[in-house]
């Protein structure tokens, strides 16, 4: 089997799950959310507020990108910034109630995703995939 194609591969899945996600996004009339508002919007839905910084970290993207997703989602009313009562230098992020009303539509495009992804696999093999993947990722 060849197997110098990894990169290339991942890339590609990728890009089908993203039109694929924009996709769902709109025939339920989210157009304005894409796929990297899902990570912080994700985060947000298991934990009622948490600093920008934790975001970052905790979505392993840059405090500036989630500075950019977090202000588009403040832009829409999903979500709202305040200082920490404890820290000014923290800027705290939750999600409004229009915020909370995305979880349903969220879950089950996540729903759609993964059986999708999946569709194929065994038990199994989605497993060595996955542990395959974790690796990769740690390599870097």
């Amino acid at each position: 089997m060849k197997t110098d194609h990894i990169i290339a591969l991942i890339g590609n899945i990728r890009a089908k799950a993203h039109n694929f996600i924009i996709e769902e996004l709109n025939k339920r009339g989210l157009s304005g959310l894409v796929p990297s508002h899902g990570a912080i919007l994700n985060l947000l839905f298991k934990e009622d507020c948490i600093s920008m910084r934790e975001a970052a970290r905790r979505i392993e993207r840059s405090k500036s990108t989630v500075t950019v997703l977090v202000n588009k989602l403040v832009d829409a009313g999903y979500i709202d910034k305040r200082q920490s009562p404890n820290d000014r230098r923290i800027t705290l992020i939750g999600l409004t109630r229009k915020g909370r009303d995305l979880e349903t539509d969220f879950n089950a495009i996540s729903r759609l995703v993964l059986d999708r992804t999946y569709k194929s696999l065994s038990e199994h093999e989605k497993a060595s995939v996955v542990r395959g993947l974790e690796k990769i990722r740690n390599n870097w």
